[in-house]
């Protein structure tokens, strides 16, 4: 099984509780580390810049872009959100898992640019994604709205992912995301360097 270091990328609609798995799958796999994203929106109640993102001003973002500092960036809801590039890289290099939380935009750039495992994660039904949106007192109905037509266009994007998670308790879906990442440590594409070093050793 490779000891080399995995980008995992969840993405999904708003609401579908993949911060939460994020969470948790951290707290059981000390291995794995969360790349904190740079956003030029306001803190919510209780984040803390550092820790839940980054919160940087539009100018510092502007200047951030201009050094190429970012994996991927993306503009969600008027405000901008960027995975920094650094961070990340060195992270791998060092063997850690990177866990990264963006929305589609970015998860498509990132597709095209590097490699990973790419996971969707999805309500169970529209009527819950909407429950959980409003249960979050965060949004007025007219956002929640227009945060339920954006992930209509969201899942469009499923096909183009590797794994899907269907999140209806959180328990079950953070052991299928264990399984998902165990299966891509074992798989071929991950173990090249070991494969191709055995069959130099064993069969010539």
């Amino acid at each position: 099984m490779s000891n080399k270091g995995l980008l995992i990328v969840l993405s999904a609609p708003s609401g579908a509780g993949k911060s939460t798995i994020c969470r948790e799958y951290l707290r059981k796999n000390p291995r794995a580390v969360y790349s904190v994203s740079f956003t030029t929106r306001a803190p919510r109640k209780g984040e803390k810049n550092g820790v839940d993102y980054f919160f940087i001003t539009d100018d510092e973002f502007r200047k951030m872009l201009k050094k190429n500092a970012f994996l991927e960036h993306a503009d969600v809801f008027g405000r901008k959100y960027g995975t920094g590039r650094a961070v990340v890289e060195n992270a791998l290099k060092k063997g850690k898992d990177v866990l990264l939380d963006i929305d589609v935009q970015g998860a498509v750039q990132l597709m095209d640019r590097v490699k990973g495992v790419f996971i969707f994660v999805l309500p169970p039904s529209r009527t819950a994604l909407a429950a959980r949106l409003k249960g979050r007192k965060t949004d007025r109905k007219n956002e929640i709205l227009k945060r339920l037509k954006i992930a209509k266009k969201e899942i469009s994007y499923i096909d183009r992912y590797d794994y899907v998670i269907i999140n209806n308790k959180l328990s079950e879906s953070l052991s299928l995301m264990q399984s998902i990442i165990k299966a891509e440590k074992c798989g071929v594409k991950n173990n090249i360097s070991f494969i191709k070093k055995f069959k130099r050793d064993f069969l010539y």
